[in-house]
């Protein structure tokens, strides 16, 4: 009798990272449930790679639709060993200062909606195979800056979560990561006038997610290392020249 392969679920799985992440992990013989509201999207994906539904589940799963996640985490087939959350949101900031929805729903999925799904997950102490949790976030959580402080606020706030999650889990050895991402060629960056010499391709983060290790923070390109670490010790007062 062959060996159930391990189970990855992908929270947000119709994000171009996660798009590119589910064959990787096919390729390294996981299942993988893909869970998103974009249910037809996933299915024509799954369709034009020719993955078949006994190495890729597609399930509904609506970040911000809180009242849903224990029934959803309770009805999936398979409890995961790794758990990937790459929903994401994105407003301009301009429009989400004068568009308290716009602010709200960023909240909610990059922030409520992660601690909200990754708590019932985390706290199953039943799902002995569970040993990673990765999260997406972002350079823009890293320092506050004129130009997108809302968005920034809310990966912000979902790195500190994972943090904490990390410490929280350590005694179970359960692994939690983030990646700490820079511009990444998306649909959800489509349109957005941004330098093309930093764009990084959605399999690039994949990659990194695939091999996420043992370092809490995972910074992907070179490019964005340097950056990542000088924003962090950047003073006050230069900061605030920035974009």
């Amino acid at each position: 009798m062959t060996a159930q392969a391990e189970t990855v679920l992908i929270l947000g799985a119709n994000s171009d990272v996660a798009k590119a992440a589910i064959p990787l992990y096919i390729q390294k013989g996981y299942r993988v449930i893909a869970a998103s509201r974009s249910t037809d999207a996933l299915f024509q994906f799954a369709e034009q790679h020719g993955i078949s539904p006994d190495k890729l589940e597609i399930v509904y799963f609506d970040a911000t639709a809180f009242n849903t996640h224990t029934g959803f985490y309770k009805s999936l087939s398979c409890k995961p060993a790794i758990v990937v959350y790459a929903a994401g949101f994105l407003k301009n900031n301009e429009e989400a200062l004068v568009n308290w929805e716009g602010s709200f729903r960023m909240m909610q999925v990059h922030y409520c909606g992660a601690v909200s799904i990754l708590n019932i997950i985390a706290m199953d102490e039943t799902n002995l195979a569970l040993r990673q949790i990765i999260g997406l976030s972002s350079l823009s959580g890293v320092r506050g800056r004129k130009s997108n402080f809302i968005y920034g606020s809310t990966k912000a706030a979902f790195t500190q979560y994972l943090a904490g999650l990390r410490q929280y889990l350590f005694n179970r050895h359960i692994q939690v990561n983030v990646i700490v991402a820079g511009y990444i060629r998306s649909k959800m960056t489509a349109g957005l006038n941004l330098p093309a010499s930093l764009m990084l391709e959605p399999l690039f983060i994949a990659k990194a997610v695939l091999n996420a290790g043992t370092s809490f923070v995972i910074v992907p390109g070179f490019k964005w290392k340097i950056i990542y670490h000088v924003l962090r010790i950047l003073p006050e007062r230069l900061v605030a020249k920035l974009p």
